[in-house]
């Protein structure tokens, strides 16, 4: 063995081998089964081009995509404690908790940035559902407040991009607790006359569609996105019927008036400009021109009546040929 450690190896080494191929630099597509290099697919923004499926896109670059120049500043959460159950099944939560947060930033699913989009201020908190599922707790719910209260503070629209499994089950009743708590959130964002926006992200279900995440003013959706509290399965074994083909996807539920927009990842950005546009000035910019008012105009011709009748009686008739008639 240190024949091999000693000798070949250098000289494979030599000849300009190259080492293993990282696993990360390929990914199939759940839906076509294609491999595809995760350059072309950071560029299509995570959009298979193919058969045009949207994979899970990360909060980080959910933000950037949005942001003016892909530029914007986070806010640093509040703190909230990390296992006040001491949960424990195969695993103690705190060591999920642990495993989730290694090697990144980030300190749990919700990630809140503030910036401009198309010239207008704007917040934004978006799920990452590559962190324990996107699962609400208490620092979720945290998140959200966060949020509602940066967008009141800056008189900037909120704008919620969900993808969570639900509230999560290691926090029991202080993770269903979070759920009055952001409908509080987006009321006090409502009551400051801002707009409240929410574009659904596969999947949403379970108490995030249950709370904030179907109040919004405008509800937005991407294609083929799941959105629903219970699974399929759970809703068929329930009530003992076939569900409809497509039943909880984006497209079924624009049809039954249950999301207002169905919107593709490349043009999100834009719509969402339009819309901040013209809820934030829907006053069009041309220039104002004062109409008469009928009452006004009835007077001045009125007036002008009795003025034109006594003009009428002064002037001499004139005879059909066009000369004055005698006497005048």
């Amino acid at each position: 063995m240190s024949w091999l450690t000693n000798f070949v190896r250098p000289k494979l080494r030599a000849l300009g081998i190259k080492p293993d191929v990282p696993d990360n630099l390929w990914i199939k597509c759940p839906d076509c089964e294609q491999m595809l290099f995760h350059r072309e697919l950071a560029a299509n923004l995570h959009v298979c081009h193919y058969c045009d499926h949207h994979l899970r896109l990360p909060a980080a670059d959910r933000l950037a995509m949005l942001f003016d120049d892909g530029t914007f500043q986070t806010i640093e959460l509040p703190e909230t404690i990390a296992d006040p159950l001491r949960f424990r099944d195969r695993r103690r939560y705190s060591e999920r908790l642990r495993d989730a947060r290694h090697g990144d930033d980030r300190r749990d699913a919700v990630l809140v940035g503030h910036g401009t989009m198309g010239g207008h201020p704007a917040v934004v908190a978006a799920f990452d559902f590559g962190f324990m599922g996107g699962s609400m707790g208490v620092a979720a719910g945290e998140g959200l407040l966060a949020a509602a209260n940066l967008a009141v503070l800056q008189d900037s629209p909120l704008i919620v991009v969900p993808a969570s499994g639900g509230a999560r089950m290691q926090e029991g009743i202080l993770s269903l607790m979070q759920l009055p708590r952001t409908v509080i959130g987006v009321q006090q964002v409502r009551e400051a006359g801002l707009p409240y926006i929410v574009v659904l992200a596969d999947p949403t279900t379970g108490g995030v569609t249950a709370s904030f995440a179907m109040l919004g003013d405008i509800a937005l959706a991407e294609p083929g996105a799941i959105v629903g509290f219970a699974g399929t399965r759970v809703i068929q074994e329930t009530i003992r019927e076939k569900l409809p083909t497509g039943f909880q996807r984006a497209e079924y539920l624009h049809e039954h008036g249950m999301v207002d927009m169905v919107v593709h990842r490349r043009a999100l950005r834009d719509r969402l400009i339009s819309l901040i546009g013209l809820l934030r000035h829907p006053r069009p910019k041309a220039e104002f021109v004062p109409l008469e008012r009928r009452g006004e105009a009835a007077d001045e011709t009125s007036d002008k009546a009795p003025q034109d009748k006594a003009d009428a009686r002064a002037a001499p008739a004139a005879d059909p040929k066009g000369s004055p008639a005698k006497g005048a």
